[in-house]
């Protein structure tokens, strides 16, 4: 029968229409996280990406699709950074996105063709722990950490931080792939549809369950905190006068622990007694102690850190918190001799930071003794992090961060949801405070408490943080959604290497 020239068949027929399609379809889900942050999408998102892979006429070209369609993800969900880095963004989400080539080999294996009961079964196991090896893979800091794992998409949604709390961001990108794999399964075979839809029914009663079941933290009283957000101030001095002025502002509220944002001073206190004392007064006239950020070299020391200082009364107390993850590009240059030149395409750092060595709680003497657990900026991506504050008795989290670099874009919105994972996956509240917003506080189940401070504001925020007893059971339990992603991946391989063994070798041609 003669298809018209429109006809998606025909079209789909061409390798650079199918190239094209499987980008696009790739960039879809960057839609379910913040500005737009539709998280209902994301249990679709997938579906046109799978379907493109499953109709790939050849295992070569599978894996091309996969590949191209990852690079689609990984440019879309970090777009905000073009201006930054210019053409060197493609590189990266070209080199990033060949991490899905081998997850495109495995969505063509199990739901090409007219796949039976079994292996459409498998297929709603396998590909979801494909997907989250290709996760976990790319959050390796050298790699540009877990900046938009799926799973982070949900952020704002109760039942989802419920299940945060049982299996971390991993097991809500786990679910959120199984169901896309089962609405394509429908679509591609609508008559064999039992396999399909009782995943659909095990994700929904999963996330029923969680929600009545789950364990829940028990609420133990509140502490008073304020964000200092002083905007775009006009430069290091100018940044300093509003934050002192803003801080002022604060006296006899009640304030236990004032949060300033990343790089908030260009000195170290401990080493400028004149800068100390200018704080210290703060710290007396609000009776509050000030978690600041000092981007700069401490001591005398050969590089700079980006640390976390408490200031008390009497100026700096000796707790400290030095950045341990670091932004490549933005803060070190990997092979620096070999991809220095990124600085010449871009604004990548000129000069490397250096690393803490260790996470660090901090006790505030003006909160009874609150052992906060600081992480700064980028850190806040790695569930590990809080996770690891959690187990050594953080009762608070509280993060530095700056996207002023990114002021008008979707990454001050993406950054701050990320506080409402972390709160939610370790049952502790967690403060984000930035230079220029986003800055926001999430209680220990990942609940807004008050309102966000935009980019558009410069001001003081007072916040009656709710705290919490008890261990959350992905605090307890950690990464066993991703352990079993990789148990099923071997067993499948197992099997897979045995069937090949017991079948009789071909007769020579």
């Amino acid at each position: 029968m003669h298809r018209p020239l429109g006809h998606p068949a025909r079209w789909l027929g061409s390798p650079w229409s199918r190239g094209a399609a499987a980008t696009l379809a790739g960039a879809l889900p960057a839609l379910t996280f913040p500005a737009p942050s539709w998280w209902w999408l994301a249990y679709v998102a997938l579906v046109p990406w799978l379907l493109l892979v499953r109709s790939a006429p050849t295992r070569g070209r599978a894996a091309l699709e996969g590949w191209l369609g990852g690079a689609g993800f990984m440019l879309s969900v970090h777009h905000w950074l073009l201006p930054s880095l210019h053409v060197f963004i493609l590189v990266l989400a070209l080199f990033l996105g060949a991490l899905w080539a081998p997850w495109g080999l495995l969505v063509r294996q199990l739901l090409s063709g007219a796949p039976g009961a079994r292996r459409r079964a498998a297929a709603l196991v396998l590909v979801p722990s494909g997907w989250l090896m290709v996760e976990l893979v790319r959050s390796w800091e050298g790699l540009g950490g877990p900046w938009g794992l799926l799973g982070a998409s949900q952020w704002q949604l109760p039942p989802a931080l419920r299940l945060a709390s049982i299996g971390g961001v991993w097991l809500l990108s786990l679910l959120i792939v199984a169901v896309n794999t089962a609405v394509a399964e429908l679509i591609a075979r609508p008559a064999a549809w039992r396999p399909a839809v009782a995943g659909l029914l095990v994700c929904a009663l999963a996330t029923t369950a969680a929600w009545y079941e789950a364990p829940v933290p028990r609420t133990a009283g509140t502490v008073r905190v304020a964000v200092v957000q002083p905007g775009v101030a006009g430069g290091p001095r100018g940044r300093l006068e509003r934050s002192e002025e803003l801080t002022r502002a604060l006296a006899g509220r009640g304030v236990r622990l004032v949060v300033w944002g990343e790089s908030s001073l260009n000195r170290d206190p401990a080493d400028h007694p004149a800068l100390a004392a200018r704080l210290a007064a703060l710290s007396r006239r609000t009776g509050a102690e000030l978690l600041v950020n000092a981007d700069a070299p401490h001591a005398g020391g050969p590089g700079i850190y980006k640390s976390a200082v408490l200031i008390g009364p009497d100026g700096p107390t000796g707790d400290r918190y030095a950045k341990m993850r670091l932004v490549p590009f933005g803060e070190y240059i990997p092979a620096r001799s070999l991809l220095g030149w990124a600085t010449q395409v871009g604004k990548a750092a000129a000069t490397d930071r250096l690393r803490g060595a260790r996470p660090e709680l901090i006790p505030v003497a003006t909160a009874g003794g609150l052992r906060i657990g600081p992480l700064v900026c980028f850190e806040t991506a790695f569930p590990d992090m809080s996770r690891r504050l959690a187990q050594n008795g953080a009762r608070v989290l509280v993060a530095q961060s700056s996207t002023s670099t990114f002021q008008n874009s979707w990454a001050p919105d993406q950054h701050a949801s990320l506080a409402a994972l972390r709160a939610a996956e370790s049952w502790r509240p967690m403060v984000h405070a930035t230079l220029t917003g986003v800055s926001a506080v999430y209680g220990p189940r990942g609940e807004p408490v008050g309102g966000r401070l935009g980019t558009d504001r410069a001001a003081a925020a007072v916040y009656d943080l709710p705290l919490a007893e008890g261990t959350s059971p992905y605090t307890r339990f950690g990464d066993w959604a991703v352990y079993g992603a990789v148990a099923a991946l071997l067993v499948a391989a197992g099997i897979g290497g045995l069937r090949a063994l017991r079948r009789p070798a071909r007769a020579p041609r």
